[in-house]
């Protein structure tokens, strides 16, 4: 531990010279994190006193990095409102249910096709199905779409995928590592995610005038503990009961966003997301080892990312039309989530602990770099995107149905 400090030195002056790159390119500044962090690590040189193999400091880099994912989904719940997503609970429980539902078939069509057996389909389904909901927080904040249209149902289907991730891991659990699975503790353990939820939101809401009271300390050092606190007691329980971490940091932000204080939160938070948040994605670098990537699993992982990428503009465009979004913010909704990342390595550790085919781990790595690279540029390239897609399929805004509907009646 001699060199810890050193190491972290290293790390960041990284990840700053990946950030300057980026900025010079006018280029998304998270797959050059995620890049410098695949050059270094265990296979890389140690040249003098400069320790490019991170042997030391990687799990603590990795603590700092989840640490990341928490201002990052924290911020980007003080940017909206559990207002707002009360508002629109029933659209974003149809619109998750159509994500989920097309996503998760598609992963098991890919499975089946490509001749694996059912354990191996079963992860291969959850790998492809989870979105990443750092990359989608850093992307909208990034491209300053925290108040767009589409944003709700997009941090809804962020948590809709939470309940499900909590009993599709029951399951997948069940079946890979002991091949038994209780109904009783599924059903369970998805109440449990989803009832911690709705409390946290409803409590929540309902002790906002009481938040305003403590949260009145003029001392911004214990404002700051105080907020804190908070954000890490609740997102710490959170894991205890099988709800992500990052999901209890978004509720916290959901509810402090009502209060009067979500400014000074806000202002305190910024520094802490950008650099936090940077360690998270070079860190997620620094897991992927580029030597091991290759063989079969690069042709099965392109295949999955060409299916991911129908599926997410497939499935934005039927939830946005739910929700009665115009077809260029529904096409938003697809590429903003499109990125993959921290869920669907979960699974892919959880098949190489049931000791499931080898190709699985370099399957997961290949697939998840290529669309944790590529949904953030996709994102930030929506418009023309869509104008290309709008060319062919020749979309029909929703409300322009609604109001020609109105006048046929008169």
């Amino acid at each position: 531990m001699d060199h810890l400090v050193f190491e972290v030195g290293l790390a960041i002056a990284l990840i700053a010279a990946a950030g300057l790159i980026s900025s010079k390119l006018r280029f998304s500044v998270i797959p050059f994190y995620i890049l410098i962090g695949m050059a270094v690590g265990p296979h890389a040189m140690e040249l003098w006193h400069f320790d490019f193999r991170f042997i030391e400091s990687a799990p603590f880099i990795d603590f700092m990095g989840r640490i990341g994912v928490l201002f990052l989904l924290f911020y980007l719940g003080l940017e909206f409102s559990v207002g707002r997503l009360i508002k629109s609970g029933r659209s974003i429980a149809v619109g998750g249910t159509i994500y989920i539902g097309i996503n998760f078939t598609l992963g098991l069509a890919l499975g089946f096709l490509s001749g694996f057996p059912v354990a191996e389909t079963l992860v291969i389904a959850g790998i492809t199905t989870i979105s990443s909901s750092a990359i989608a927080a850093k992307v909208l904040v990034d491209l300053k779409r925290t108040a767009n249209a589409e944003t709700e149902m997009i941090l809804g289907i962020i948590m809709f995928e939470d309940v499900f991730l909590a009993v599709y891991i029951s399951i997948l659990s069940g079946l890979v590592l002991s091949d038994s699975s209780s109904l009783g503790g599924v059903l369970l353990s998805a109440l449990i995610a989803l009832g911690f939820m709705l409390a946290v939101i409803i409590i929540g809401r309902k002790a906002v005038p009481l938040l305003n009271r403590i949260l009145r300390i003029r001392s911004n050092e214990v404002f700051g503990l105080v907020v804190f606190g908070s954000l890490f007691l609740v997102a710490g329980f959170s894991e205890t009961i099988h709800v992500a971490e990052a999901i209890g940091a978004l509720l916290v932000g959901l509810v402090l966003a009502e209060t009067e204080h979500a400014k000074r939160i806000e202002h305190l938070i910024v520094p802490f997301r950008d650099f936090f948040g940077a360690l998270f994605f070079f860190s997620f670098g620094l897991s992927i080892d580029p030597l091991s990537l290759g063989g079969n699993a690069i042709w099965l992982a392109l295949a999955a990312v060409l299916l991911t990428l129908f599926g997410n503009i497939w499935a934005g465009m039927l939830a946005g039309r739910t929700a009665s979004l115009s077809p260029k913010a529904s096409a938003n909704i697809g590429l903003t989530i499109v990125a993959r990342g921290e869920f669907s390595i979960i699974m892919a550790n959880l098949g190489k602990e049931g000791g499931l085919l080898d190709i699985v781990q370099p399957f997961a790595a290949i697939y998840v770099l290529i669309l944790a690279i590529l949904g953030p540029l996709l994102t930030k390239q929506s418009k023309p995107i869509f104008n290309m897609l709008n060319k062919i399929f020749k979309f029909k805004d929703p409300r322009l149905r609604k109001k020609e509907s109105k006048s046929a009646q008169l």
